[in-house]
């Protein structure tokens, strides 16, 4: 993130930049930047105390902020506001036993909506492959209709081929879908995929069919609601995003990322941000959600209304994050296979 980007950034997120620095200290470190207490365990002990280190370095550099006074940033002042960004105003909460932890202040208002985000973290889970050559698990879904998951395609074309007309599954793989993968959670809820409904060429987007039983006789909860129409006032509004982000050893991730993420991958996580803006080379939604490589297939839902009105499909840190937007596929006929649960 470019020196000057930093800047803008902490003032688009927060707002009243000194307002926040004045509440950080206050606080000397908020809660959101506390790994949680563990037994005598080092690697979180001394995580705490870099945190710890970093915000004071931060709140220094917005009060310059506030001040007018970024041209005598440091950079450590400008790293510390970075990681105030991503811990604070765009972090990563866990989720635990289908609900999501404490939010960071500046994302208080998420409890408010706690049940309905609950119906969405109960909906999306992560997609697991048997026999695959080099993974066993490629991304996350959620349910659109009764016994149908959403997901991309360059996810689904892991597992499946184009067989004529059709997409069948690659010989010697298997697939299915596990709605918890939580951290510190050893059971499973897991249905089985059992084939392809729809690939679109255009989007970046497929439909699965999933049994409507798990392997230990649950049933498939309902469907999610998708957004029919595009959501007023789309720049700007609440987001948020559900997904399993997974640390890829083929990027070096900026410092900021590992921060958010605490070297924690691979786990069910509610990432809150805002949609900014509709990108046409893209044809997609933009969104400042924290996301990596496991987010793709995430629903981007929208906060107010609780309708998932993007699937997330990919993304770089600084640059942004892009969605297929819903509504723009409600008439598609190759998308009304699956009799979606529009609204």
């Amino acid at each position: 993130m470019s020196d000057d980007r930093v800047v803008d950034e902490v003032r688009r997120v927060f707002g009243d930049v000194g307002a926040l620095a004045e509440r950080l200290r206050a606080e000397r470190l908020s809660p959101s930047m506390r790994p949680a207490a563990t037994d005598a365990d080092p690697v979180a002990d001394a995580a705490r105390r870099e945190r710890a280190r970093l915000v004071a370095r931060g709140v220094e550099g917005l009060a310059k902020v506030a001040e007018g006074r970024q041209r005598d940033l440091r950079a450590d002042e400008r790293f510390g506001m970075e990681a105030i960004i991503a811990l604070e105003g765009r972090p990563a909460i866990l989720i635990q036993g289908g609900d999501f932890l404490s939010p960071p202040y500046a994302w208080a208002r998420l409890a408010d909506h706690r049940e309905p985000i609950r119906q969405v973290i109960a909906r999306s889970g992560r997609i697991e492959v048997r026999g695959h050559l080099h993974l066993d698990w490629l991304g996350t879904a959620f349910l659109v209709a009764p016994g149908t998951l959403m997901t991309n395609r360059h996810v689904a074309q892991e597992f499946c081929a184009r067989d004529g007309e059709r997409w069948s599954f690659r010989p010697g793989i298997s697939t299915g879908i596990d709605f918890v993968r939580e951290r510190g959670r050893a059971d499973a809820l897991q249905f089985e995929i059992t084939g392809a409904i729809a690939m679109h060429e255009r989007h970046d987007l497929a439909l699965l069919r999933v049994e409507g039983t798990s392997s230990d006789g649950r049933e498939l909860p309902g469907p999610l609601s998708l957004a029919a129409t595009e959501p007023e006032d789309l720049c700007d509004r609440d987001v948020y995003v559900v997904g399993y982000p997974a640390l890829d050893s083929r990027r070096n991730e900026p410092a900021p990322i590992r921060r958010i993420f605490a070297d924690i991958y691979d786990v069910k996580r509610l990432q809150p941000g805002k949609a900014v803006g509709y990108s046409t080379q893209y044809t997609a939604i933009e969104h400042d959600c924290s996301t990596l490589g496991g987010n793709s297939g995430s629903p981007v839902v929208d906060l107010e209304s609780n309708q998932v009105i993007g699937l997330h499909f990919g993304g770089r840190y600084a640059v942004g994050n892009y969605a297929v937007p819903l509504w723009q596929v409600v008439d598609d006929p190759l998308i009304r296979r699956g009799t979606l649960n529009f609204q």
